[in-house]
């Protein structure tokens, strides 16, 4: 399933590429670099079993262990002490981006409530595409009777293109669907 995206974007995405935006070198042409899942849990803090179900959801749905993120900083207004447990953070290169990107687009998304595609206007001005996932359930490996809340959390497809139109292109090529 991996390889097949991996194939697509040698063999489809980096010849439409070099033709539409004239590169020079085949090491121009952008590629997706990483995929970073990113859950904040502020309001499950703690409660450890919680914040450990919702760091476990993020584990099935990445297929790799999240790091724990911490607060920096402490914040009376928030009851957030410094180096409280806040979040979880998956970062996927390599085979398990691709499954992942692949798995996303071809499952997740048309499970989407109303999804009428993708923002084209969610980049961030150096290249990288983010998307707020709002509910959990829309991946296959979440069992609906098992989960205790239903959780948001943001994927950022990180590229090396420099521009976001060189971004949108190659993820357009990859099959992101965007609305038009």
């Amino acid at each position: 399933m991996a390889n097949r995206l991996k194939e697509k974007y040698k063999n489809e995405v980096v010849p439409a590429l070099v033709k539409e935006f004239g590169y020079k070198n085949v090491n121009e042409v952008p590629k997706l670099d990483k995929i970073v899942l990113n859950m904040g849990l502020g309001d499950v803090k703690d409660n450890s079993k919680s914040f450990n179900l919702a760091v476990d959801e993020l584990a099935v749905i990445a297929g790799q262990k999240p790091i724990v993120t911490t607060a920096k900083k402490s914040v009376a207004n928030f009851k957030v002490r410094q180096n409280m447990k806040i979040g979880a953070k998956v970062t996927l290169r390599g085979t398990r981006m691709y499954e992942f990107m692949d798995k996303f687009m071809a499952i997740a998304l048309p499970r989407v409530r109303d999804f009428r595609g993708l923002n084209p206007s969610s980049f961030d001005g150096r290249g990288n595409y983010a998307y707020g996932v709002k509910e959990q359930l829309i991946f296959p490996e979440i069992v609906y009777d098992k989960i205790e809340k239903i959780r948001g959390f943001d994927v950022a497809f990180i590229t090396t293109a420099k521009t976001d139109d060189e971004a949108r292109a190659l993820l357009k090529y990859m099959g992101m669907p965007f609305k038009a």
